[in-house]
């Protein structure tokens, strides 16, 4: 029988870069996700979708499992001989109650591995430019609970200690207990007048920092209405946070933007400059239904003069069909190629294939005035008599640029490729984040992405997207979404992924 086994897994405070390699790859071979509340839940994505995934949170002291209810899933899981991820924010071992499913998994006598994780109490102060050591200013840290109830008599906490011993002090989870924390500390010999911080959300688009002395901080943090979840920290090391704060002079600092397709590396620009990526795929690219047409036409695929791709997903599932048909390049010499976009062009061109024609506008309209003016051989004029032309494509697509050939005298098929289909899946946590105001743009590449996502999110889906800027890759996909009563505020002239991140770029410059 297979046998089980658990990771432990700390996915970071909240930067989806902080999740180490070694995580990443045990969570791409997950059969089963035990996962919590705070943590980036875009590294959902890159979990196997068959795996089963179970919420064993915490929000607003709401307990969606108890601990004893998790130690046993994990148990339960493993012995059904599944690889079991644990993921928990942070790290495992840092007030994560890591050790103590560990403790549970060995006495059950079920292999585990533990994955550390980037804690918040590291990460947070050096994402508010504040270093928790320093050759000038402190030689030593202690990292402490904050969500102990300190009144107690059997306290675990040695306040002379942490007042008296270390240099920079850093408490987790202390935000409801701040004006008892700061009390203690001057009570048992720290200096009213340390310099302290508090961060929020730190490593986050909604990191908020806020600074003052040891005797007014939780003062301040009550008049900012801060929350957690949030890191205190409290010596002289938070006076370099004027001179080496960094993430917030990024240029898109605070911009959680929403993407609505698969990921790809057109979108890094934005997250170099400082902004987060909420990825949530609302198409999903799948063989069609039917080969049958496709089938009949790569038999004739000789009798072709010209065969277009309007797009990489409609040449890569052509030429994985034309190869399972026992065919290959060869049986393309002569056929001139025409390519949609550049990003097109590309996966053609890194197949080995040249192509002959880009038109310059990246839509049906830009092909026809293109290819109908000449450029190519045997195109002239006005006449496309006696040009017969593939046009593999997606199950549904606009007609205009097929019925402009035939109007022409030519001839075209246009068998479907692929299909594009609504992914399964709920909205919950995006909902909540378009109604709290916690995403700045969303991007639409496709009036399909827009579609599906007004699908999945439901009756309020426009009055959730009514006061955030929307982002489209052209024209068409503006006219679903303005058809839909919204604004579209940001569209590139070039209709590419990279153009319209450079448009998101300079639109937050302004």
């Amino acid at each position: 029988m297979k046998k089980g086994k658990v990771y432990l897994i700390g996915a970071g405070p909240g930067d989806i870069g902080l999740l180490t390699i070694k995580g990443m790859k045990c969570l791409q071979k997950a059969e089963v996700v035990v996962y919590d509340f705070h943590l980036n839940a875009q590294i959902l994505n890159y979990i196997n979708h068959d795996a089963e995934f179970i919420y064993a949170g915490k929000r607003g002291g709401h307990h969606a499992m108890t601990q004893d209810e998790i130690n046993q899933a994990l148990v339960d899981k493993a012995k059904e001989g599944k690889i079991v991820c644990r993921l928990k924010g942070g790290d495992p071992f840092v007030f994560g109650r890591g050790g103590e499913e560990a403790e549970v998994l060995v006495k059950e006598g079920i292999e585990f591995e533990v994955i550390p994780g980037v804690s918040s109490s590291i990460a947070a102060p050096a994402y508010a430019g504040i270093p928790l050591t320093h050759r000038k200013y402190s030689s030593s840290f202690a990292v402490i609970t904050g969500n102990e109830d300190i009144t107690k008599p059997e306290s675990s906490i040695d306040w002379t200690k942490f007042a008296n011993g270390f240099d920079t002090l850093v408490f987790l989870m202390g935000v409801k207990n701040i004006g008892a924390i700061t009390s203690k500390l001057i009570e048992h010999g720290k200096s009213p007048d340390t310099p302290t911080a508090v961060v929020r959300w730190g490593t986050r688009p909604d990191q908020k920092t806020v600074v003052s002395t040891l005797k007014d901080i939780a003062g301040l943090v009550k008049e900012e209405n801060i929350k957690p979840p949030a890191v205190m920290v409290v010596g002289n090391v938070v006076k370099l946070r004027d001179t080496l704060k960094w993430y917030e002079n990024k240029p898109l600092f605070g911009q959680r933007i929403l993407i609505t397709r698969e990921y790809t590396k057109d979108y890094e620009p934005l997250e170099d400059l400082g902004a987060e990526i909420f990825g949530f795929q609302t198409i999903e690219i799948a063989p069609p239904e039917s080969y049958k047409e496709l089938d009949e036409s790569i038999d004739k695929v000789e009798t072709y003069n010209w065969i277009i791709f309007t797009s990489a997903n409609g040449f890569k599932y052509f030429m994985q069909r034309l190869l399972d048909k026992n065919k290959d390049l060869r049986d393309l010499r002569g056929i001139k190629i025409c390519a949609i976009g550049t990003k097109t062009a590309e996966a053609i061109r890194n197949y080995g294939i040249k192509v002959d024609l880009i038109p310059e506008e990246f839509n049906a309209e830009g092909l026809i005035e293109t290819f109908i003016k000449g450029q190519g051989s045997r195109v002239k004029g006005q006449e496309l008599k006696g040009i017969k032309i593939l046009l593999p494509r997606a199950e549904v697509a606009r007609e205009v640029f097929p019925q402009k050939v035939r109007e022409l005298g030519g001839e075209i098929d246009t068998p479907a490729a692929y299909r594009a289909i609504k992914p399964e899946k709920h909205g919950k946590r995006l909902k909540r984040f378009l109604k709290e105001g916690r995403i700045s743009v969303a991007t639409f590449t496709s009036a399909a992405t827009f579609n599906n996502f007004v699908d999945i999110m439901g009756d309020d889906a426009i009055e959730i997207l009514k006061d955030v800027t929307i982002a489209v890759i052209g024209p068409v996909t503006a006219k679903a979404i303005e058809k839909a009563g919204l604004k579209v505020s940001i569209m590139p002239k070039e209709a590419t992924i990279k153009a319209m991140v450079d448009e998101i770029i300079q639109w937050a410059a302004r």
